[in-house]
């Protein structure tokens, strides 16, 4: 390639592939416990004429779906680059939070028209039953927080199905309440109440994950990454003298990518080569930026009006 058209590449993807990859088997037990929970407080909702049970059932369905979208996401994501998907699938992950977040605001929007429906009719829940069933689900989800607690600090697809198993061990926690409540003063409207407080808990964090999926999928910089403090990192770079077209996006969780036109003095060049220069930006970025995956194309001074002119 010609001076003016120099690229270099930093690499650095996580060795399993992406960051929800290494934790597949936790995901795996996750849904098993998932889906035998969910199981066992359908069967007591029913029994028990529990809403606030059958309601943490109906999430743990949605739980068990985000868990296989989820797992179903990692497989596809860890397929190999192609001609024409030059990333490959690793997207395919953030498109499974995404789903997480939309079924997680179904439910809780479901939960909060079946609670005002009890306060208008109320109904006669077993507190004793309910308060059983509770438990396990409670004891259930706190096995599964423990297996994703560490990825969903790594991976947006993996916190997806770790804050629905939280929200879920949140609504163990309201039933148990509430059964303990119908136990105490007979006082049936609890049951509902704990029915509207699981609605309540799962919006916030799953607008939160929104928000973080949205601007993955809109290229927003990367968490974490002040773009503000990389053209100041790269303009400090001996021999440059300006830089454009920097962009940061994420392909998916772990795999942040950077892609800047720098400019940089004939003279310089000329003393230091341009693989050296190019080493010497990989570096400034990589000591202080964690981004796994950078370009760079050097320009001498006047390039980019030139490269305008050919645009138009």
């Amino acid at each position: 390639m010609g001076a003016g058209h120099d690229h270099g590449h930093a690499h650095g993807a996580p060795a399993g592939g992406t960051a929800s990859a290494a934790y597949r088997g936790r995901l795996r037990v996750a849904l098993a416990i998932t889906l035998g929970v969910m199981v066992v407080e359908l069967v007591g909702g029913v029994l028990a004429d529990s809403l606030a049970l059958v309601a943490d059932a109906a999430h743990m369905a949605t739980d068990a779906l985000g868990l296989g979208m989820a797992l179903l996401a990692i497989h596809v994501a860890g397929r190999p680059p192609s001609e024409r998907r030059t990333f490959g699938l690793a997207r395919a992950e953030i498109l499974a939070a995404l789903a997480n977040c939309l079924l997680l605001l179904g439910v809780g929007g479901y939960v909060l028209y079946e609670a005002v429906q009890r306060f208008v009719t109320p109904a006669d829940t077993e507190g004793g039953l309910t308060m059983v069933f509770g438990a396990i689900g409670l004891v259930a989800n706190m096995v599964s927080l423990s297996l994703l607690m560490r990825g969903q600090k790594d991976s947006l697809n993996v916190r997806g199905a770790f804050l629905e198993v939280a929200a879920d061990a949140l609504g163990s926690v309201a039933v148990i309440v509430s059964a303990l409540v119908v136990l105490a003063t007979g006082w049936t409207a609890a049951d509902p109440v704990a029915s509207l407080l699981i609605a309540l808990m799962i919006v916030p964090r799953t607008w939160k994950l929104l928000r973080e999926t949205l601007d993955v999928l809109l290229e927003a910089a990367p968490k974490g990454v002040d773009m503000a403090q990389v053209r100041a990192h790269i303009l400090a770079t001996d021999g440059v003298e300006d830089v454009h077209d920097l962009h940061a996006w994420t392909i998916t969780s772990g795999m942040p990518v950077l892609s800047a036109h720098v400019v940089v003095s004939s003279e310089v060049l000329n003393a230091i080569g341009h693989e050296k220069m190019l080493h010497e930006l990989q570096a400034c970025l990589g000591d202080h930026f964690d981004v796994e995956h950078c370009t760079f194309q050097l320009e001498p001074g006047g390039h980019a009006e030139h490269e305008a002119h050919l645009c138009h």
